[in-house]
């Protein structure tokens, strides 16, 4: 479907003209982007969506020239008036950064971590021409203090580890800010953020594009932050785009099925249980505790330090046949307190009790008979499951660890596991680099579900996964949970998949628990400002839904009593930032 895009009138500040790129591989040649054309205009986002190895990041990386030599690469790439093929490697390099700037989805890969925060932006500037010495140091501070980082003059002395992940994120952009580029090329900005931190890096990249008049380019597969955001939208599909336009159109009335398996996939806050066809059952009345956890304290010790009390005086329970979600930002103790339930990590003090028998209290045999009655889903796949094995290895492991029958019997479980978790049998003797991030998932699932147990804890097991394998996965795990009965303590920061699972939601804030409920308390009318900043900054698939929630969520920060931050450049009109002349 073709339709006419918003600012047709200007000259794109980047464009892909029939852009086609293959790799050659010792298995044969891969065809990533197959003859698109898609152009951004000043003070347009473009939003182009689509899965993982759908083409987004090479068709982005091409305006970079940053594709590898394996490359063959037919079409053109404009940046403003230049065409990226016909540049040479110092006529890139002066173009990168100065015309074409990247936002990377990982800062801490995308900043030296031998440098400082101040050196990195002062080297973009000196290397530019820009500024050099004290007046690029200055410059340097004005825009991190223009980007939201509150003492700016001291952060710019710190490393990039001393920094939190939203602080990083927003150094990163700043670096992208330092030349006053026409466009900016956004890949997954947002993917490893909390989503107060999120809302805020969104508030700010929109303010950037309206003062800055600067294109952006957003590679995205979250169409809430799609929707948040752009202004025209193009989906990519196994190296084509299949449909574009506006962004009401496009995600409101969408044409092409693709588009609407990404939107049909997305869970939406306050849709509540059966999102994805499957409703976890209901908790019977009276049913037996599974996990019972009380006043428990976690502290990292650090020498010639105090102890750093990462999980502060925590209590919750788990019944069997109920999913409680433990939700929380990074560094609110979640993954923590399900570490100490494991057993990786010492508590200092409380009380775990596991289907009535004392966690931390108990050693050798007994623990390890207590262990296997619990079951555990780890966030990464790829690293939680041992490379060397092949999967059905994977999977029995727990049953050999736990001499649990022959290997007859074993195989036959193992089998029976993969038709549960919708895998092919064929899988058995597949080593884990061969499957998809879906299907590791699945096998992680599988091997936590081998011996049968009474608890599950999983800990972020869909926040890796492109939009649509997650909904497969997440009506799985339900069928899985109403199918085996387990109790299980799912912990997510994505309050929209809590809402589709869970029986009772917890809130944690600082390693303490804020607010905790059921479903409906905690996630329809949350008590708590903590909570109601978490829901607010939620985005929805919904362009029009959207924007009414972010006026309402400036509206609720302000009644907080907080500065809604915008992007200022009053300091960088005042110091002459134009460079147009030097190029």
């Amino acid at each position: 479907m073709t339709t006419t895009p918003r600012f047709t009138g200007e000259q794109p500040v980047l464009k892909f003209d029939s852009l086609d790129v293959q790799f050659r591989t010792e298995f044969g040649s891969v065809h990533a982007v197959k003859g698109i054309t898609l152009s951004v205009a000043p003070g347009e986002v473009m939003a182009l969506v689509g899965e993982s190895g759908s083409g987004k990041s090479v068709t982005a990386t091409t305006a970079l020239g940053l594709l590898p030599k394996s490359a063959t690469i037919d079409g053109e790439t404009f940046v403003t008036d230049k065409s990226i093929g016909t540049l040479g490697g110092r006529q890139l390099r002066a173009m990168r950064g100065n015309r074409v700037a990247m936002v990377f989805q990982e800062p801490m890969t995308a900043l030296n971590p031998v440098i400082t925060i101040g050196e990195q932006l002062t080297e973009s500037m000196e290397v530019h021409g820009v500024a050099f010495g004290a007046e690029a140091w200055d410059r340097a501070v004005e825009l991190l203090d223009a980007v939201g980082i509150p003492g700016a003059e001291r952060r710019a002395k710190q490393f990039p580890h001393e920094l939190s992940g939203g602080m990083r994120q927003r150094v990163v952009i700043a670096m992208a800010l330092t030349c006053d580029p026409d466009v900016i090329i956004a890949d997954e900005p947002t993917t490893a953020l909390d989503v107060t931190v999120q809302a805020d890096i969104l508030d700010l990249l929109r303010s950037l594009k309206d003062k800055l008049n600067t294109g952006i380019l957003l590679i995205t597969h979250n169409m809430g932050v799609v929707a948040d955001m752009a202004d025209n939208v193009a989906v990519m599909f196994k190296g084509t785009i299949v449909e574009r336009g506006p962004v009401e159109q496009v995600l409101l009335q969408p044409q092409h099925a693709y588009t609407k398996k990404l939107l049909a996939a997305v869970p939406r806050l306050g849709k509540g249980h059966g999102q994805f066809g499957v409703a976890p059952h209901p908790v019977e009345e009276g049913a037996q505790t599974a996990l019972d956890v009380r006043d428990l304290v976690v502290e990292y010790h650090r020498a010639g330090k105090k102890p750093f009390r990462a999980v502060d005086g925590v209590s919750f329970d788990v019944h069997r046949g109920e999913i409680v979600g433990l939700v929380g930002e990074s560094g609110s103790g979640k993954s923590t307190i399900g570490r100490a339930l494991l057993g990786l990590i010492p508590s200092e003090s409380g009380e775990v009790r596991v289907l009535d028998q004392d966690l931390l209290g108990i050693r050798g045999a007994q623990l390890k008979s207590l262990r296997r009655r619990i079951g555990v889903i780890f966030q990464d796949p790829a690293a939680s499951l041992n490379p060397r094995f092949p999967i059905g290895d994977v999977i029995a492991e727990p049953l050999s660890v736990h001499k649990e029958g022959s290997a007859k019997e074993r195989e036959a479980r193992v089998h029976e596991l993969l038709d549960a978790v919708h895998l092919p049998r064929t899988v058995y003797n597949r080593y884990p680099h061969e499957l998809s991030g879906g299907q590791r998932q699945r096998v992680s699932i599988a091997r936590a579900l081998a011996l049968s147990p009474d608890l599950l804890i999983a800990d972020e097991p869909t926040s890796a996964l492109d939009v649509s394998v997650q909904a497969s996965v997440l009506a799985m795990f339900t069928e899985l949970q109403r199918e085996f009965g387990f109790a299980c303590l799912f912990i997510s920061h994505d309050l929209a998949v809590i809402d589709s699972l869970a029986h009772r939601v917890v809130v944690m804030q600082f390693g303490k628990i804020v607010e905790k409920g059921t479903r409906e308390e905690v996630l329809l009318d949350p008590r708590e400002e903590y909570t109601r900043r978490l829901l607010a900054a939620a985005p929805v698939p919904n362009p029009i839904e959207q924007r009414q929630r972010r006026e309402a969520r400036h509206e609720l920060l302000r009644g907080f009593g907080d500065e809604v931050v915008e992007f200022d450049t009053r300091e960088l009109d005042q110091g002459g930032w134009s460079k147009r002349s030097q190029d």
